[in-house]
């Protein structure tokens, strides 16, 4: 199965997605269904997101297996935060026998109230990187974030933290949501001025639920602009337009960063396959062979 860093050499236009596992104690066979479901839109890869914790390892791995035996690259997402260099290797074991190369390595969100001393053995996500580099021949990838993280204090400590992520031995990057393109130009300006030039994946996320989008924003710090703020207000009560609405506003940004030379977008489809489908369907000769 191939590598995402290879994949995103090539300058062929490129639509992955990101996936969610059950929660514990939830039926796995709907989650299944759904990778099927995606996999007939044939995106250029497929990411599987990893429980807080780790509380959803099983299900992640079962996901990205399924993911690979329809024929498209699994990105396994895996958190270190409170875990132990025992468990990370022990998920890593898990990954590489389901032939799983490919994983997105993160810090995780830190509970409130936790001192230094309980982070367990890894306290930054570049740390988990340099590891996973360490214990096997996996392509990773890191997190990036146009807006700055949350909890650097600044674009400027953001972009060096970024820049650890580099020096571990990082092979791409996926950016954090945004909803202005020109936030991530800006942000590429900054990257490279910082001498960071491995490949970044614009992250788009299609506006399906007005309340949800402005609660992960509250929690991220993405800024909403006038227009997309005013799409939301007027179909906030009409989840049908609303849908349609954000799959149109998405498949506008994703063009504008095609026509700007980002070959390559994911998008976050928060499980349903219509979305992507919708984006792909828009996209159709713009991705077509």
């Amino acid at each position: 199965m191939d590598k995402i860093i290879d994949i995103l050499k090539n300058d062929k236009v490129c639509i992955s997605c990101e996936l969610f596992p059950p929660k514990q104690g939830t039926e796995l066979q709907n989650s299944l269904e759904i990778v099927n479901k995606i996999a007939k839109v044939k995106p250029s890869y497929m990411s599987v997101t990893y429980g807080a914790g780790g509380s959803t390892v099983g299900y992640s791995a079962a996901l990205a297996k399924e993911v690979q035996d329809n024929g498209i690259p699994a990105l396994a997402h895996l958190t270190c935060i409170q875990a132990s260099e025992e468990k990370i290797s022990n998920v890593l074991g898990q990954l590489s026998d389901n032939g799983i190369k490919n994983i997105l390595a993160l810090r995780g969100d830190i509970p409130a109230g936790m001192e230094d001393a309980d982070m367990g053995s890894f306290k930054h996500a570049s740390d988990l990187m340099r590891y996973i580099k360490f214990k096997g021949d996996f392509c990773v990838g890191g997190a990036a974030y146009p807006e700055g993280h949350p909890e650097s204090g600044s674009l400027v400590k953001d972009i060096e933290n970024t820049k650890y992520k580099v020096d571990a031995g990082v092979d791409f990057l996926v950016t954090q949501m945004f909803f202005d393109n020109t936030i991530l130009y800006n942000y590429m300006f900054r990257l490279l001025s910082a001498g960071i030039n491995v490949p970044v994946v614009p992250g788009i996320m299609p506006v399906t639920n007005a309340k949800q989008i402005i609660r992960i924003c509250q929690l991220s710090g993405t800024k909403l602009p006038p227009q997309f703020r005013a799409m939301v207000e007027k179909f906030a009560d009409k989840p049908a337009a609303l849908q349609q609405a954000g799959i149109a506003y998405a498949t506008g940004q994703i063009i504008d960063l095609i026509s700007n030379g980002f070959s390559h977008v994911h998008i976050y489809t928060m499980n349903r396959p219509e979305i992507i489908g919708g984006i792909m369907e828009n996209l159709s000769e713009i991705v077509k062979d």
